[in-house]
């Protein structure tokens, strides 16, 4: 309700449970961001959405302020949901190479000796803001540099082959600053530089840093460095499909997913859900809920086959491609007996798998040994979990109806 109250200004988000940092993102944007991630929720979203009990912001003075924030509240909150995406793969940091010249790189992993500033989760948009802090403080991104000067020098890019020493180092301190976030230090900093400069009549060295002074001024107030975010859903569907059909060893499309989970305390009002998924995005017009007709002692593994013998029994809705069943080795091992009662060859066909919670282990049939999520590629670890907590919350929530349902009953 009070999502209107932020303002449509560039800055830092964060989203909260009732104790921790749930997620840190940035935006150009901060009302339209923050809007967007419960009205077009993504699959990441709906992961933590229902989580959320508070959210903050603060406001920046541009993009590229938000973008340097953005990075040094995640390395200091370590909010869940960005740690858990967080890989070698994803993230990226700004090297500075320990060398008389130092080096500047992005890069993705700890290789070299020097300085790392990051984590930043933008790299479209730290490499923009590189860019043009590259124009302020010219750089190395090579250890040798050729005897003339290159095309970057030309551009005012790179100090060029025998730039001052002194200077240069001088140089990447001020861009670290500023990649760590300490603007306004920096520009007092260069501000007295220059007018002690003027004082000793060191009028061209004055003049290089008041020109220094001004372009940092620009670039932070104009500087357009955050996209809206591009819809890759298409292409991270394409990637996890063909992973999973590597894993299963199939060569057939794996399109509809539905996953399966058990919900009841001691047995009572027991609930199983079904929720689909279609090219790794939620189907909700497909979701369905059971209730468990077996009473009596809490059995998942008898619940399991009750309600996978009742699904099977609906060709109607179509036969996924993968079920997904929330447990390890035993809960398996219950949805296959359930296959086999029927002799259906398309019902024979669907793949099954099993995610146990505990450390998150993928089994499949025939394989004694479980596969581990943080081991496969970050989208389909992230898609198996989110399939697996969907399933989870929908069993609880049918649950909990049933529940209330009930005690009402008992009251009147």
């Amino acid at each position: 309700d009070k999502m209107n109250e932020i303002p449509k200004a560039p800055g830092v988000y964060a989203f909260k449970d009732a104790k921790d940092f749930l997620y840190i993102g940035k935006a150009a944007n901060l009302r339209d961001r923050v809007k967007n991630h419960f009205q077009q929720p993504t699959y990441r979203d709906d992961l933590f959405i229902d989580q959320v009990t508070k959210i903050g912001y603060i406001e920046t003075k541009s993009e590229i302020e938000a973008l340097l924030l953005e990075s040094q509240l995640i390395k200091q909150s370590l909010p869940k949901y960005n740690v858990m995406w967080k890989d070698g793969k994803k993230y990226f940091s700004v090297a500075i190479t320990k060398e008389d010249f130092p080096r500047v790189l992005l890069t993705h992993q700890k290789q070299i000796k020097g300085k790392y500033i990051g984590p930043f989760v933008d790299g479209k948009a730290l490499k923009r803001t590189l860019r043009m802090m590259r124009r302020v403080f010219p750089y190395y991104t090579v250890r040798k540099h050729a005897t003339r000067p290159c095309q970057y020098c030309h551009l005012g890019l790179c100090p060029g082959p025998d730039p001052d020493k002194k200077a240069y180092q001088k140089n990447i301190k001020n861009l670290v600053a500023i990649l760590e976030g300490k603007k306004p230090t920096v520009l007092k900093k260069l501000q007295r530089e220059m007018i002690l400069a003027s004082k000793n009549q060191e009028y061209e060295k004055a003049g290089k840093l008041r020109d220094q002074i001004a372009d940092l001024e620009i670039i932070f107030s104009h500087a357009k460095i955050l996209r809206p975010e591009e819809d890759k859903t298409p292409l991270q569907w394409e990637q996890t499909e063909k992973y999973l059909q590597k894993i299963l060893k199939t060569k057939k499309r794996i399109s509809r997913v539905e996953a399966y989970d058990i919900s009841n305390i001691q047995g009572v009002e027991s609930t199983g859900s079904m929720p689909v998924f279609i090219d790794g995005e939620p189907a909700k017009q497909h979701y369905k809920k059971f209730k468990v007709h077996i009473t009596g002692k809490p059995n998942d593994f008898a619940m399991l086959e009750e309600i996978l013998t009742r699904r099977l029994a609906h060709k109607e809705w179509g036969y996924p491609d993968l079920m997904v069943i929330d447990g390890g080795k035993g809960q398996l091992s219950s949805v296959l007996k359930a296959f086999k009662k029927y002799t259906d060859k398309d019902a024979q066909k669907i793949h099954v798998v099993a995610i146990a919670k505990r450390n998150n282990e993928l089994f499949l049939p025939g394989k004694s040994e479980p596969l581990l999520l943080k081991d496969m590629p970050q989208g389909v670890s992230n898609l198996i979990l989110h399939i697996r907590d969907e399933a989870h919350r929908f069993a609880i929530t049918y649950h909990r109806k049933l529940r209330k349902i009930d005690l009402l009953g008992k009251k009147s």
